[in-house]
C-alpha cells in the first residue's frame, strides 16, 4: 500500500524467541530485495509504509516503523497508522521509570508504553489493552508478539483510521485497506470494529472484544479517507472507495454547473470523481494530463519544495484534447495551492480557454490532529483565503467545492459515523 506512505518503509517477522526486523527510508521496491525478504520468512509479521512521522523531528531510522522493543518477558514490534496527541506527556512519564527513547516519534511512546504495561499485568493482551486506553487521538495498531508468535490488532475506539481482516488457507491477515487482501489472495472477512481488540494466533483468531471506552464525541472514519487517502479499489467500512468518489462528483456537478466543452480528472484520486461529474452534467470526459507513475503522491511529500518539484515532474497536459476548449478540471480537494496552481498554468500554457476548478471536498481550513500531516493553519491555503481569493491565486476560471453536506451524502453508506473537523472544525 505504497499510496499511504512513501518516505520510508519497514518488516519484522518472528525468529524463535527473537524478532528479526528490515527498515530504511526510501520506496519499499528500493529496499525490500528477494534475499532480504527470504530472512524474515516466518509465521507471523508486520510491515509498514511509513507516511510523515507524527510528533517526530526527523524522519530518521529510528522513527520508521516497525518499531521493535524488548521488555522483561518478551519482545514486541509495533506499526501504527495516526497520531496520539498525548504522546509528550506519556513519553515523559516513561522517562520517569528510567525508559529510554531512540527516536522522537509518537509510534515508539506506544510500543514502550505497551511493553511496559506487558510487564506489568505479565500477559501481551491485557498489556495492550491497559496501554490503549491510555492513548488519546487517532490509532490502527498492529503488535506482533514473542508471546506464542501472536499478531494482536487494536483500532481506536472512534474508527478513525481504516483497519480490516482477511483470511485464506495459510492464516489471517489484518490490514489498513481491504485492497492489500485482494493482491495477497486473502478474502475480506469484516473490518475491525472502533476500540476493538483482536488477537491473531496459529493463522486463528482466537480472541476479539470491543474492549477500549469511547473517549471523544462527536467523531468517527475520517472522511479524508474516501476523498483522498485510500486507493479506490478498496472497501472500508462498508462503504466502496471508488463509489463515494463517483457519488461525489455527481453531487458536485449538481452543486457546481458550469458550460463547458470537457470534463478532465486531475490523476489519480480526482479521475472517479470526474467520472461521476461528467455522467451527471452531459458534459465529454476526456483526458486532460498525463501522469508520470514514477514520480509518488505530492501531497504527502514533507516539505513545500519537494511538493512543487513532484507537480512538475509528476504531471504533463495532453494538449491535442484541450486546446482551443473550456475545461472543467476536478481533483479530490484544495490542501495547500501547490499542485493546482501549476496545473492551470500547465493546462492554460497547453492552449485551454477557460479552466473551470472543481473540488470533491470542501475548502480543508482546520488542522487535523489525527494523522493529516497539516501542522499550522497557515499550511492550508482555504484558511487564509475565501473562495474568490482563491480562485485568483490559482489562475483558474472558476472554482466550486462540493459542500460538507453534499459530500455525507456521497459516503451514505458507510457504517461509522463521518469526521469532518479538517473541513467545519467539529464534525459529526
Amino acid at each position: 500500500m505504497q499510496h499511504r506512505g512513501q518516505e520510508g518503509a519497514g518488516m519484522a517477522a518472528i525468529s524463535g524467541n527473537t524478532i528479526l526486523s528490515h527498515k530504511n527510508r526510501g520506496l519499499v521496491s528500493e529496499i525490500f530485495s528477494g534475499n532480504t525478504l527470504s530472512d524474515l520468512i516466518s509465521r507471523a509479521a508486520v510491515g509498514q509504509c511509513q507516511y510523515s512521522i507524527a510528533n517526530a523531528e526527523s524522519n530518521a531510522g529510528d522513527n520508521i516503523q516497525p518499531v521493535f522493543t524488548e521488555y522483561l518477558t518478551g519482545r514486541i514490534a509495533t506499526v501504527h497508522n495516526g497520531n496520539i496527541t498525548n504522546a509528550k506527556e506519556l513519553k515523559e512519564e516513561l522517562m520517569t521509570y528510567g525508559i529510554a527513547f531512540m527516536g522522537t516519534s509518537d509510534s515508539e511512546v506506544i510500543s514502550k508504553l505497551i511493553a511496559y504495561h506487558c510487564t506489568k499485568k505479565k500477559n501481551v493482551t491485557d498489556g495492550i489493552k491497559t496501554a490503549a486506553e491510555l492513548l488519546k487521538g487517532a490509532f490502527s495498531l498492529i503488535v506482533l508478539s514473542t508471546e506464542n508468535d501472536k499478531l494482536i490488532a487494536v483500532r481506536d475506539s472512534s474508527g478513525f483510521r481504516p483497519l480490516c481482516i482477511g483470511k485464506n488457507e495459510s492464516g489471517v491477515a489484518v490490514t489498513s485497506e481491504s485492497c492489500a487482501l485482494d493482491t495477497c489472495g486473502f478474502n475480506f472477512v469484516r473490518d475491525v470494529k472502533p476500540g476493538e481488540i483482536i488477537v491473531i494466533e496459529n493463522g486463528e483468531i482466537t480472541y476479539e472484544e470491543a474492549a477500549l471506552t469511547p473517549k471523544i464525541k462527536n467523531t468517527g472514519i475520517c472522511i479524508f479517507e474516501y476523498v483522498y487517502l485510500a486507493r479506490p479499489d478498496s472497501f472500508i467500512d462498508n462503504l466502496s472507495v471508488i463509489e463515494a468518489r463517483m457519488n461525489m462528483g455527481r453531487i458536485l456537478a449538481k452543486e457546481n454547473p458550469v458550460k463547458a466543452d470537457a470534463v478532465c480528472g486531475i490523476p489519480d484520486s480526482g479521475l472517479e470523481a470526474a467520472i461521476g461529474y461528467s455522467e451527471a452534467s452531459g458534459i465529454p470526459l476526456v483526458s486532460g494530463l498525463m501522469r508520470n507513475r514514477y514520480i509518488g503522491r505530492s501531497f504527502i511529500y514533507p516539505t513545500q519544495a519537494q511538493r512543487e518539484t513532484a507537480v512538475k515532474l509528476k504531471f504533463n497536459a495532453f494538449k491535442a484534447n484541450i486546446e482551443g476548449k473550456n475545461i472543467i478540471l476536478v481533483d479530490d480537494s484544495i490542501v495547500r495551492g501547490t499542485s493546482m496552481k501549476i496545473i492551470v498554468n500547465m493546462m492554460k500554457n497547453a492552449g485551454a480557454k477557460e479552466v473551470h476548478i472543481r473540488i470533491s471536498s470542501p475548502p480543508a481550513k482546520y488542522v487535523c490532529n489525527y494523522g493529516i500531516d497539516t501542522k499550522s493553519e497557515k499550511d492550508l491555503i482555504a484558511s487564509r483565503m475565501s473562495i474568490s481569493e482563491l480562485c485568483r491565486e490559482i489562475g483558474a476560471d472558476s472554482l466550486g467545492y462540493i459542500s460538507i453536506e453534499g459530500l455525507k451524502e456521497a459516503c451514505g453508506k458507510c457504517s461509522l459515523p463521518l469526521c469532518t473537523h479538517c473541513f467545519d472544525s467539529g464534525g459529526e
